[in-house]
């Protein structure tokens, strides 16, 4: 009992649990991810997004089904447009899906954010999202909201149960006013 205690309190200790307002306490299995680059997909020309060029600024890391899922459009356009003009916060929505599939995906959207490819999910899985998820006949990585701070260290994280399970704009509102202008 005192052994078990003791590695509970040098594990709250060192932040190797995240605990939010959702679900229990999380284990964070993900490994420190230095930096990384990601490019964009529908866009001429295609952009780029790099984590270390976005230093000093709150980064969102929104990782979207691999889908055509209507709920990840609406959650991608709630955050899209209620943070485009926010100076201190740098959302990118990630999705990966082969690029031809992300393209039908944004086709149906106006005035839209930038998708950035993940391809097989390998930047999911540095961030340790876990896979697993049935959804539409495929397997794949559960919907996942992860909150970087100005020097990209993961500070928050939420992954969904399912395709409805997530972390909305209003909930994002709620538990970090200072970042919403």
């Amino acid at each position: 009992m005192i052994r078990k205690s003791m590695i509970l309190a040098v594990a709250l200790a060192t932040g190797f649990f995240v605990f939010n307002s959702y679900s229990q306490a999380e284990e964070m299995a993900t490994p420190m991810v230095v930096d990384f680059t990601l490019q964009s997909v529908g866009d001429t020309p295609t952009k780029t997004f790099k984590l270390s060029e976005n230093k000093g600024k709150h980064v969102v890391l929104h990782f979207l089904l691999k889908t055509t899922c209507p709920v990840c459009q609406r959650l991608t356009m709630s955050y899209y447009n209620e943070l485009k003009d926010n100076d201190n916060v740098v959302q990118v929505f990630i999705k990966p899906d082969d690029p031809k599939v992300i393209e039908k995906w944004l086709g149906k959207m106006k005035d839209r954010p930038t998708i950035y490819h993940d391809p097989n999910a390998q930047l999911a899985a540095k961030y340790g999202v876990k896979d697993g998820f049935r959804f539409h006949g495929e397997v794949v990585h559960y919907p996942a909201f992860i909150l970087l701070d100005e020097n990209g260290k993961e500070v928050f994280r939420y992954v969904g149960k399912n395709n409805r399970d997530r972390f909305t704009y209003s909930d994002f509102a709620k538990k970090f006013p200072n970042l919403v202008k």
